[in-house]
């Protein structure tokens, strides 16, 4: 069981902060509001950055841009980093090489929230969706609930507050978990596994590794939610320690699905398929993930009344941006929006929850997965591929031959002008990339944007 990491006296020496995105900004922030001396620092020189440390040095923050102070890293008492900062970073190599802990934002605003009762929420895909779901029948339930860490807002954020939630729904990407043993979640929950950020791990075993921080904690009172039709996910908790609650689309678990057509929770019924909004399988995964997470949570959420609620706020989810977020129908052609499908697994999730003829859109940086895992599901619904960006001839390697495809560049105005073309009336036009944006967009969200766009021939 791991223990927090704690903060250095006041007088011990100031408190190093590593990237100036989100998270870095709301732990220097915080850090500062408790007496620290702080020293904020970024690689990066862009114009957002600038703005961020002019920002924190109107707190009396002192910050560097385009470069660290490696003499100064070596005389701080601790190093905070951001989750895009990698961990072979030179400040961070440096820090670890002085003896100095280095944490993540998440644990600095543990120690700032003492009373909070926290769902953390991992997993490969669906941990974003599965945070808001948690969050939104939260919000029923007790009205004093925030949404934190991956999913946007940093954890920093609302420790700063003089008033605090009294329930955090907390999504915790690999990175974030790397440096964070603090974490004592009230329940834990665990999506699903599959390989990704391969251009960031050096296996898929140390990116695996990360997930099971989650665990770290673990004890005989921890509660644990996780999926029971993932092989990777039961190898995992096996030896976990605690109690396992587990959700399944097979009929099987303390959340299910039974006749293919029935949400059960904890052995009685919650609502009909039918009746919950969201597109595909794995979003009825994440809704039994998230319904279940909140009712082991507290005795008082597995009552009558309670279910009645969190079947409610099941009814009204609709899906977060970027995320099967259907665009809309125009000439007879549904598109959809999967842009934050960064990996293959979540891509393949996508692809075989189609119930249309498909022009589906794969393409922009490769992360290091094949794309062969795709061809068990492109041959059900796929009709043609559109690959494009910086994978496009690895995809063309992996899938051509097998279903009609066209390679093309990264002009994506094209792209989708040509995915139009190639679709029909009753048919759809799925953008769900399996890459990352970085090749052509600042991030997923500015890709799903563009595709919105050019959808509803907006631009």
């Amino acid at each position: 069981m791991t223990s927090p990491v704690a903060l250095p006296d006041r007088d011990k020496g100031e408190i190093s902060v590593i990237g100036l995105a989100r998270s870095g900004q709301a732990a220097a922030k915080l850090l500062r509001k408790n007496g620290y001396e702080v020293y904020a620092s970024d690689a990066a020189a862009f114009e957002e950055i600038h703005r961020s440390a002019a920002s924190l040095r109107s707190y009396g923050i002192s910050t560097q841009v385009g470069g660290h102070d490696f003499d100064r890293l070596t005389r701080s008492a601790l190093v905070v980093v951001s989750p895009g900062v990698p961990p072979n970073a030179g400040p961070l190599e440096l820090a670890r090489a002085a003896g100095i802990p280095v944490v993540s934002e998440v644990e600095i605003a543990l120690h700032y929230l003492p009373e909070a009762r926290i769902i953390a929420v991992t997993g490969t895909n669906g941990k974003t969706t599965t945070t808001a779901l948690i969050a939104q029948i939260l919000q029923r339930l007790t009205g004093d609930v925030v949404e934190a860490g991956n999913i946007g807002t940093a954890l920093a954020e609302f420790a700063i507050r003089d008033r605090q939630p009294a329930w955090i729904a907390l999504e915790m990407s690999s990175f974030q978990l790397h440096d964070t043993p603090g974490l004592h979640p009230l329940v834990g929950v665990l999506t699903n596994l599959s390989p990704d950020h391969l251009d960031r791990y050096a296996s898929v075993e140390d990116y695996y590794a990360d997930k099971a921080k989650l665990f770290a904690s673990a004890h005989a009172g921890s509660r644990w939610v996780v999926n029971g039709d993932d092989s990777l996910v039961r190898k995992m908790v096996g030896s976990v320690a605690g109690k396992k609650y587990g959700f399944s689309l097979q009929g099987t678990g303390d959340a299910s699905v039974m006749d293919g057509s029935r949400l059960t929770l904890l052995g009685g019924p919650l609502l009909d398929r039918a009746e919950f909004p969201g597109l595909g399988s794995h979003n009825v995964a994440n809704a039994l993930a998230a319904a279940l997470a909140v009712a082991v949570a507290a005795p008082e959420h597995n009552t009558p009344d309670a279910r009645r609620e969190i079947a409610a706020a099941l009814r009204v989810f609709r899906p977060l941006p970027h995320r099967m977020e259907l665009v809309g129908e125009f000439a007879g052609v549904q598109w959809i929006n999967d842009s934050k499908a960064t990996n293959v697994s979540s891509a393949a999730v996508a692809i075989d929850g189609m119930d249309r003829p498909t022009v589906l859109l794969l393409g922009g940086r490769h992360k290091g997965e094949p794309y062969t895992p795709l061809l068990n599901v492109v041959g059900r619904n796929v009709k043609r591929v559109i690959a494009y960006g910086e994978a496009a001839s690895l995809i063309e390697r992996d899938l051509g031959g097998t279903i009609p495809l066209d390679r093309l560049g990264d002009d994506f105005a094209h792209v989708v002008a040509t995915a139009r073309r190639a679709a029909a009336p009753g048919d759809a036009i799925l953008l769900s990339p399996a890459c990352s944006s970085y090749d052509m967009f600042t991030n997923y969200e500015e890709r799903g944007d563009r595709f919105r766009a050019l959808a509803r021939g907006q631009v």
